[in-house]
């Protein structure tokens, strides 16, 4: 066999070497040498099933292509610098290794099938490493939420303090992001693992080829149903970068309070040294660098899901090369899964402040709702309640004061309806533990919110 292109018998004369340069995907076919060779051997197994090659043509190319397999473990294929695609060299190699029988490895189907069934194979293992690190952090959150179900802390809207809440509690709300994540992931890979093999170019193939033996060794549960579609199909690289550009927002907003709360403002956690870094000329620095990469490369994932989107968008049925473009984004949407497990590794190392956090739910009137709910069990309508706090926080803000210190003297001069036990409900870890609602913050569901995070993720 020649080193020519896949398609030179068309063509009078070789490829101009600048157009070979700029069509070539070889820089991005690494990736997927050992998928292409994985699908090739599937292939040539169904054809000799199948008949369409003999035992002998099937055996000689089989002993090629394992060859090859193991020159890619080991490291020692070689790969050349000045071919079209990975299909190419692959089959060249072959060609050096078992003679012309090599051109038979091409039979019943093309680049088009061959390249999605390499992607899908490829976004499968993204979609596993993405899972395994989506998982790591979850965990990470899980066991510190272990040791602070009674934490209390601020809860915040608007940035703004507004109830106290149970730092577990606030821990776990990550958790319940990153289970939706696994649970996208999942669906994404079931779309995901589907054989496009067969399918040829955009029509089928006239050999009487079994699709369904391929899928099945490749452990891949379902076929295509329809051959255009097969190989025009790229919306399981959507999925993929869709999965990582939402996991990414989610580890950034936990980035984010990381950023906040080890600040000297917040004082409610402190970085392990083994997970910070410092300035180059201010020595008292000590910087959340991790949190803030965190953070900056969620931004570029979701810069890769709109050039995938934006690629598709306008392409006509069925294959076209724009495709290859969209390998950069996804490639580059796969960085999600070592931040994942660098953020997991600080949060395992951090410190918490708990009293900083305690003292920090003391100001800011934070259980002026528990007084507002105080004066609507015993009668008053919610929206008059409401009133009539809002006029003492009112009064206690005039005065440079809190919440904090009111006697039940003082309750009954704003208005008589409040009863003795009100000034019990000033304090933050009472409104923690009345909060015993459904998912609310009491410390018995935190427990067992935790307890059902830890059964999922042992799942």
């Amino acid at each position: 066999m020649t080193d020519r292109p896949l398609w030179s018998g068309r063509f009078q004369t070789g490829l101009d070497r600048r157009v070979l340069g700029f069509t070539s995907s070889l820089d991005l076919d690494r990736r997927i040498l050992d998928h292409d060779v994985r699908g090739s051997i599937a292939h040539v197994r169904m054809l000799q099933r199948t008949k369409v090659l003999t035992e002998s043509e099937s055996r000689q190319i089989l002993d090629g292509l394992e060859r090859i397999q193991s020159e890619i473990h080991q490291k020692t294929f070689p790969w050349p610098s000045d071919m079209e695609d990975v299909h190419t060299v692959v089959e060249r190699r072959l060609g050096h290794l078992i003679g012309d029988v090599a051109g038979k490895l091409h039979t019943a189907r093309s680049r088009n099938d061959q390249v999605a069934l390499d992607l899908r194979l490829l976004v499968i293992d993204f979609l596993r490493d993405l899972d395994a690190a989506v998982k790591d952090l979850a965990l990470a959150l899980v066991e510190r939420a272990g040791d602070e179900v009674d934490t209390v802390m601020p809860g915040y809207t608007h940035l703004q303090r507004a109830q106290p809440v149970s730092l577990a509690h606030h821990l776990l709300a990550h958790v319940e992001a990153l289970r939706r994540d696994r649970a996208r992931i999942e669906e994404a890979h079931e779309r995901t693992a589907v054989s496009p093999l067969g399918a040829g170019a955009l029509a089928g193939v006239p050999y009487p080829i079994d699709p369904s033996a391929v899928a099945h060794e490749l452990k891949l549960p379902r076929t295509f149903r329809n051959s255009i579609d097969a190989v025009a199909d790229r919306d399981f690289i959507a999925d993929f970068v869709y999965a990582a550009a939402l996991t990414a927002v989610h580890a950034s907003r936990l980035a984010e309070e990381l950023v906040l709360w080890t600040s000297a403002e917040f004082g409610f956690a402190e970085l392990s040294d083994k997970h910070a870094t410092g300035s180059s000329i201010m020595p008292q620095k000590k910087n959340p660098d991790v949190a803030e990469l965190v953070r900056g490369r969620s931004g570029r994932i979701i810069g890769d899901l709109v050039a995938v989107l934006t690629t598709i968008k306008g392409l006509p049925l069925a294959y076209n090369g724009d495709f290859q473009e969209q390998r950069v984004p996804l490639y580059d949407a796969a960085v999600v899964v070592d931040a994942l497990h660098v953020l997991a590794y600080v949060i395992r190392g951090l410190r918490f402040d708990r009293d900083a956090m305690r003292h920090a739910t003391e100001r800011g009137m934070l259980t002026a709702t528990d007084l507002a709910d105080h004066l609507a069990r015993n009668g008053v309508p919610f929206r008059e309640a409401h009133e009539i706090v809002g006029r003492l926080v009112r009064e206690r803000l005039d005065a440079g004061k809190d919440l904090a210190g009111l006697t039940t003297d003082d309750l009954r001069k704003v208005d008589p309806r409040f009863g003795p036990s009100a000034v019990e409900e000033i304090d933050p870890a009472r409104s923690l533990a009345s909060r015993r609602s459904p998912g609310g913050t009491a410390p018995e569901n935190v427990r067992a919110a935790l307890e059902d995070a830890r059964r999922a993720l042992r799942g």
